[in-house]
């Protein structure tokens, strides 16, 4: 069986590249990246060559293609079941699902407004009254997660260890340190953990060393 490769966006801009990169990562997977630079005149015909949808990221694997980016997450899941990328319990694992979910498909204000931005520091920015009613809701979902699973699972993420629904958040976390959001004590030691990440101080550094920077 040969490695994956990811096709993927800037580091330091695209929120959903993010997502099944960090999954990789965690489950202990070799894989390969290709980078297809964002909002350039080739970039469109560069994503179409690996991608139905148009959009990265998109995972290739062994002559099967997947274009989502929680779609990519769920293989991970299966190619590393060791990994534990979805919580044993299965109370815990309906839940994991669902946030996930809310977050791959909800949240339009704060995308929109609080974009993910890993190279310029925007605090005060972008804070509307719909987005900081994502973010109420955001923070409503972690501490619901480490209150019920979280804690007692005893680990620093949602639902104890690392999971595809920490993955989905990564780059909200991002996004809340960029603007410089103030948060609950719950969600900043959360985030925290996250940001310690060996994976996600790569994926920072890498982010911050790309030599292009995009108009937001």
């Amino acid at each position: 069986m040969s490695d994956p490769t990811l096709v993927m966006g800037n580091k330091a801009y695209s929120s959903w590249s993010l997502r099944p990169w960090l999954a990789l990562r965690q489950a202990g997977i070799d894989f390969t990246e290709t980078l297809v630079v964002l909002r350039q005149p080739d970039t469109a015909a560069r994503i179409a060559e690996h991608s139905p949808s148009g959009r990265v990221p998109t995972l290739i694997h062994d002559g099967l293609t997947v274009w989502d980016s929680l779609a990519i997450c769920e293989y991970v899941a299966e190619l590393a079941p060791e990994a534990g990328l979805w919580p044993a319990d299965r109370a815990a694992r309906a839940v994991a699902r669902a946030v996930s979910a809310e977050m791959h498909s909800g949240f339009v204000s704060l995308r929109s407004t609080m974009s993910m931005d890993l190279k310029r520091d925007r605090k005060g920015q972008g804070l509307t009254e719909a987005t900081a009613a994502d973010i109420a809701r955001i923070e409503a979902l972690w501490a619901d997660a480490r209150t019920r699973f979280g804690g007692p699972a005893g680990g620093p993420f949602l639902f104890g260890t690392f999971t595809i629904a920490d993955a989905m958040f990564a780059p909200v976390v991002t996004r809340l340190e960029t603007y410089g959001v103030a948060v609950s004590p719950v969600s900043r030691a959360y985030m925290d953990a996250v940001l310690a990440l060996p994976a996600m101080r790569d994926w920072i550094a890498a982010a911050k060393a790309e030599p292009w920077e995009l108009q937001p």
